[in-house]
């Protein structure tokens, strides 16, 4: 009976695994995905941003790794050893055998450590390494929010061209009907009709290339945010409007402020280190303070069973003082060269002060001319489908020619397929603006 109840446990255990992990697994893809739930899912599980809080984990454990120094350092050895001869010495010119065959020692040693210029090192730069830790975590939370932006707009514009190219396909097929019935009326010759089954084609091609390349970019956007590759494709939400509502979000007033930029902060951390490591060379002329405590227990007997019977101890304390008095002159040339590398960095500052500046300048300007562009297009895109509406009623009435109308299609088409270009390349300049003013969000 037991036997069979414990089968009956295990196959149950089997049974439902399948379906926990199939829970499991379908928790961790998206519904309904939002710009901000796709950067939040990134943040999650983006391989790149792990890796970087791993190691903000492996640089704590080794600041305190190197801070238990400063810890008492306690240590046993012991041993046990047989003479298979014993020592010889010599006393008033005459050779006698010294000790006995089986000694054991055992010593407790216990080490205090007052003054030694790494752990003061480590105690005065403690704070700053896991600070330049986290930075380099939050620069790679920038650079992941700015990437994963960019394809998520890419995605979404993709397939609203693809929209676009399907109301232009209902179009044609429209007017391609309407040229062959006016060409069995005998209105038209045939030339209407293959003109429209020319750029039907034309546009399903088109439509067809656009579908290929939105699996593309779905596929980079996937790998972006860590996405399992083998799921459906990530189903975005954010409508049209919503999209243009956040093309004029950014603020052109806005002047670039270096200390608000991760690349400069980490710099300024970056200096606070090398400022210790010049304090830490010029430490090397003082002396190394510790004190040590050590009991021994010593064993010895002639036989080996009787050996642990009698104890002879020792102990003894004192402070150990080390004062490096000579060294070939290398730790003079060791602060020189702490005092060039600190100079070096000033140049770092300087350097990168130039490239946010002109960072800044760049993205400004590409912001506002793909701006002004994205405007220019909106007023065309309305312009053209007036002009399309309107032709296409005379064509209808026999006042213009299918020519007039399907080169106002095209426009159309055109108008709508830049306009959509527009957007992205507006809003994806928005996003290196925002970085390079050092305003890019990263709280989701």
């Amino acid at each position: 009976m037991k036997r069979a109840f414990y089968l009956l446990v295990v196959l149950c255990g089997l049974s439902i695994s399948p379906h926990l992990f199939a829970q499991q697994s379908s928790d961790s893809l998206l519904v309904n995905a939002t710009l901000e739930d796709c950067l939040r899912y990134a943040i999650a599980h983006q391989p790149i941003l792990r890796q970087s809080l791993i190691d903000e984990s492996i640089t704590d454990h080794n600041v305190k790794s190197k801070l238990a120094d400063w810890y008492p350092q306690i240590n046993l050895d012991a041993n046990i050893q047989h003479y298979l001869e014993l020592p010889t010495s010599i006393f008033s010119g005459t050779p006698n055998k010294v000790g006995v065959s089986n000694t054991s020692n055992g010593q407790f040693s216990l080490n205090q450590n007052l003054f030694t210029r790494d752990l003061l090192l480590a105690s005065k730069t403690a704070k700053e390494v896991r600070k330049q830790s986290h930075q380099n975590t939050t620069r790679n939370q920038i650079d992941l929010v700015a990437d994963v932006s960019k394809a998520y707009y890419d995605v979404l514009l993709t397939t609203e061209q693809i929209k676009v190219l399907g109301e232009d396909i209902v179009r044609l097929e429209r007017s391609l009907q309407d040229a062959k019935n006016q060409y069995a009326s005998g209105v038209v010759d045939k030339t209407d009709a293959k003109r429209a089954a020319i750029s039907l084609n034309n546009a399903k091609a088109q439509q067809k290339s656009a579908r290929e390349l939105l699996t593309a970019k779905q596929a980079f956007l996937k790998q972006l945010m860590g996405y399992p590759d083998n799921a459906p494709d990530i189903p975005l939400v954010q409508s049209t409007n919503q999209t243009n509502a956040e093309v004029s979000g950014a603020d052109t007033l806005l002047v670039a402020d270096y200390k608000g930029r991760i690349e400069y902060q980490l710099l300024e951390t970056q200096q606070s280190l090398l400022e210790a490591n010049l304090r830490y060379n010029k430490w090397s002329f003082l002396p190394t303070v510790s004190a040590f405590m050590n009991y021994s227990f010593v064993y010895q007997n002639e036989q080996l069973s009787k050996l642990y019977n009698a104890n002879y101890p020792n102990s003894f304390l004192g402070v150990k003082l080390s004062i490096p008095i000579f060294q070939g002159g290398k730790r003079v040339h060791n602060i020189k060269m702490a005092e060039l590398q600190l100079q070096r960095s000033q140049w770092d500052f300087a350097a990168l002060r130039s490239q946010i500046n002109s960072q800044y300048v760049q993205a400004m300007a590409a912001y506002k001319s793909n701006y002004n562009d994205y405007l220019t297009l909106k007023d065309n895109v309305e312009m053209a489908k007036e002009v399309y509406n309107t032709l296409q009623l005379q064509y209808k009435e026999g006042i213009k020619t299918y020519l007039d109308v399907l080169v106002s299609e095209t426009e159309l088409r055109t108008a709508q397929l830049n306009f959509y270009n527009s957007m992205f390349q507006v809003l994806s300049s928005r996003i290196d603006l925002q970085k390079a003013l050092g305003t890019l969000t990263t709280n989701y």
